[in-house]
């Protein structure tokens, strides 16, 4: 088990790379989070829906994802509610205080469950932790850490990053407040993020060792342009993410702005966007941070309602409306999609006190808002100027948007699991406004070359000369190289008596 001295430092990633590792050395390997707070999800194939961290970690495994990998997942809906997603199905909408009263009901029993039929299927589990194990007005009933240790019987390796300072203090301080039964479960420490020359923190590990009496078993480098998806919004902080348009490294990339709702939600459905050579895509969180952008996305979010309010209420609608009229692209995902139609309702108050809501009104469909949930895998193909090149992805959603005069199509598709097909999203006439229900839209490589071919027609931007990204192949690599650098500075004989046995297939190290 993986365990953080707080939350960002790293651990998915970290477990990701062990996914990955033991996988090339031979082992049937699962991830297993008891309990994740995030609003980055992914739908399974039987229609569940799980952390987006966990479904990349299947990924990493080279198995499908399954709604056991992280039994319950939390969906903030507002600053004092969340959505409880138990076993990939919603369960209610409740305030924290509720929540955690109920934890020891059939909130646990399903963690219970879910880790067992894991545990029975898999050689190795990869659990992952939540936050920090240490909170102390929360930890009695704290169902992501040390209970979830004793339940598999798990070491546990501690994560800290050097990066936000303080790790002595961190390691130090998270080890002191563990009960001498917890602090037993702690086999190895691991430094993670770390810059510049590594020995210059020999002293620093001998010392965190003497302080603790637990050994430091890695010393990981930062590594920058990871490729790999990330868990929640605070990654939005990063600098990839956050370069403003005016730091476009080249006059001739398409710039393409994201607006940063306040609930956003998948953000990682533009990571694409972000590695595509010739483009530079931003997160924005003001108006004026949109600039001279050519496209402007729109994405998902847990709460349609208010954030269509906080764009009327910043004057992001008086910004997107001037850079339509200056030829602009506009293009909505989920929550963002049903933004761009003429009005949102929620009569029975799902995610909001909000009963109707004025849309932007630029494409001609009217979303309400409903109690079943929608999460399906879906293919099919695009329709209009995209006709017929194919496309994949996934739907979350609780809304339901039924199209008027003028209705166009953005795509027809099916669920993986049946052939009825039906429409999916809207084109306005000329084809500058568009929306989806399909998270992952940008992950098809033909339909992201397209799209980004019509922007550049758009405004004169001659295409790379190289832009041929193929998006299964980048995070295939990027697992792999992911995994390489962690087995290099992770004492992985260590692990491996933890585990009770040697690799199976050494050497190799191939791409599962």
């Amino acid at each position: 088990m993986v365990m953080g001295t707080a939350s960002n430092v790293g651990k998915s990633v970290l477990c990701t790379a062990l996914c990955r590792i033991l996988v090339q050395d031979g082992y049937r390997v699962a991830p297993f989070k008891a309990q994740n707070m995030s609003l980055n999800s992914a739908v399974t194939p039987t229609g569940r829906e799980i952390g987006r961290a966990q479904a990349v970690q299947a990924a990493a495994c080279g198995i499908a994802a399954n709604e056991h990998m992280n039994p319950v997942l939390l969906k903030p809906t507002s600053l004092d509610k969340s959505q409880v997603v138990l076993q990939g199905r919603v369960y209610e909408t409740t305030s924290a205080r509720a929540y955690f009263q109920e934890r020891t009901g059939e909130i646990w029993d399903a963690v219970v469950e879910s880790y067992e039929y894991l545990a029975a299927r898999y050689d190795v589990l990869v659990i992952e932790g939540a936050g920090s194990p240490v909170e102390m007005n929360l930890k009695s009933r704290d169902i992501a850490n040390m209970r979830t240790a004793e339940l598999a019987d798990a070491d546990v390796l501690l994560v800290a990053d050097i990066e936000r300072g303080g790790i002595f203090a961190a390691v130090v301080g998270t080890l002191q407040l563990l009960s001498a039964r917890e602090r037993a479960r702690i086999r190895g420490v691991i430094v993670n993020k770390f810059r510049g020359d590594r020995s210059l923190f020999d002293d620093g590990v001998r010392l965190l060792e003497e302080l603790t009496d637990v050994p430091v078993l890695g010393v990981i480098p930062h590594l920058r342009d990871l490729g790999i998806e990330e868990e929640d919004s605070v990654a939005l902080d990063e600098r990839r993410y956050r370069s403003a348009s005016s730091d476009a490294p080249d006059r001739e990339a398409v710039r393409i702005a994201v607006i940063q709702l306040p609930h956003i939600s998948n953000f990682t459905d533009f990571d694409p966007l972000f590695l595509e050579p010739g483009v530079h895509a931003y997160f924005c969180r003001r108006p004026e941070d949109v600039g001279a952008a050519h496209a402007v996305l729109l994405p998902g979010t847990k709460n349609t309602m208010e954030d269509l309010q906080w764009l009327r209420e910043t004057g992001f609608v008086d910004v997107l409306a001037q850079r339509r009229a200056e030829g602009a692209v506009v293009f909505g995902v989920c929550g963002g999609y049903q933004m761009l139609g003429k009005e949102v309702r929620d009569p029975k108050g799902h995610e909001s006190s909000i009963p109707v809501c004025k849309g932007l009104d630029w494409l001609p469909v009217v979303t309400t808002l409903e109690h079943e949930k929608t999460t399906v895998l879906v293919q099919g193909h695009l329709e209009g100027a995209f006709a017929p090149i194919p496309v994949s992805g996934y739907e979350i959603h609780m809304g339901q948007s039924l199209g008027l005069s003028g209705y166009q199509p953005f795509a027809t598709v099916r669920q993986t699991t049946d052939d009825v097909t039906r429409p999916d999203g809207a084109v306005n006439a000329d084809g500058t406004v568009m929306g989806t229900y399909l998270h992952g839209i940008f992950d098809n490589d033909a339909f992201r070359q397209a799209w980004l071919n019509q922007v550049r027609e758009r405004f004169g931007i001659s295409p790379p000369v190289s832009s041929a990204l193929s998006m299964a192949s980048t995070r295939a690599q990027a697992f792999d190289r992911l995994a390489t650098v962690v087995r290099e500075h992770l004492e992985m004989d260590a692990v491996y008596r933890m585990i009770g046995h040697p690799p199976r297939a050494t050497g190799s190290h191939s791409t599962c």
